[in-house]
This record gives C-alpha cells, structure tokens and sequence, in this order.
C-alpha cells in the first residue's frame, strides 16, 4: 500500500445514558453523569473498542462522554483526552427544556433563539475529527461525542444517510470510519456491542 492511501480508523461513539437522556429534555452542557444503564454501556465499548488497539482514546469535555471513553482507554492502556471540538451542541436557554416545549414554541430546536447553529456543530466536529486522523495516520482512534454531533458528522461524510434527525444514535453506540487519501468514509452506522 503506497504511503498516500495509509488507512485510519475512527470509532465514532455516543456517551453512555444519563438521567436526562430517560427524561426527554435538551442536554447540550448539561453535565449530568452517567446512570446505571450507561455505566454498563461504557463498559460494553471497553471491552469491544480497548480491544482494537486504539492509539488514542479522545472524547468531549462533558463528563458524561469523559466517562464512556474511560472503560475504552483503560482497556488499551491509555488516558482520556478531551477536544472542545467534540462537545455537545448548545442548546443556550433551552438546555434542560422538554424538546416537545422548545418544539411547540418555535416549531423546530434549530428555530429557537440561542441554539448552536446546525452548520457550526458540523464544522467543529468535522474539523476536529479530521484533524485527530491526520495526527494518527495509519492508526486507530476511538472518538466519545454525542448524539447531536455524531448525526451532523455522519450525515457530513456520507450525504446519501439522509437528514441528520434521522440517522439513529444509540446511547452507548459506535460508528466506524475511515479516513484516507484526504477522505472520509462511513462503514458501519449505530453498532451496539452486545452484552457480556
């Protein structure tokens, strides 16, 4: 394989279940911990992503992601690292608000006064992650974001997934892709380790 098409890994996955997930409410910055069910979710990507030989294991700065990507590097030996780049999109005033009141009122999220712009969720995330393959050429990186950026990203690199909303991310997923000769491909969406 010439130098130019070495291939590198990014498993893309969503932060394990919080509280607020079960309750119907924007998280955004919300930076509520993990609940049972995503400690068990965090525990299930460690055993299947720290097994893959990640070189780096990075995630958003909320600790609800800090916390899923833990399992993940102590299985492979390595620390946590953050990326502002990763985290959840701002849902400004209407974190913690019901999604079907913000919806009521102003008939979309993206709608609603003080909400992070689609279009710069994308671009964040998307240079983000570019930027982490080209840092570990040839590798594999394991990657912890969240629902309302993973869809964006997807939805960046592989256009014929469709509307973002609608591309499914799990609590406690991962997303495989690739990234070579300057490319990104999606090859598997929303996989679920299965349970121990």
């Amino acid at each position: 394989m010439a130098d130019g098409t070495r291939r590198t890994v990014v498993y893309l996955a969503r932060h394990g279940q919080t509280a607020l997930n079960e309750s119907g409410v924007l998280r955004g910055l919300l930076d509520p911990p993990l609940n049972d069910a995503g400690r068990k979710q965090a525990r299930r990507l460690g055993v299947v992503l720290g097994s893959r030989s990640p070189s780096i294991v990075i995630a958003s700065p909320l600790r609800r992601a800090v916390q899923t990507a833990q399992p993940v590097a102590e299985r492979a030996g390595l620390q946590v690292a953050t990326d502002q780049c990763l985290v959840d999109r701002d849902y400004g005033p209407w974190a913690g608000v019901p999604l079907e009141s913000v919806v009521g009122r102003w008939g979309s999220v993206d709608a609603a006064p003080g909400v992070e712009p689609r279009d710069t969720v994308r671009d964040r995330a998307v240079s983000g992650l570019t930027s982490i393959a080209r840092r570990y050429p040839g590798e594999t990186a394991v990657v912890v974001s969240h629902d309302a950026v993973n869809k964006e990203v997807l939805a960046a690199f592989d256009p014929g997934l469709g509307d973002p909303e609608k591309i499914p991310q799990e609590n406690g997923c991962f997303n495989t892709l690739e990234w070579r000769d300057d490319q990104w491909l999606v090859l598997q969406v929303n996989e679920l380790p299965a349970p121990p």
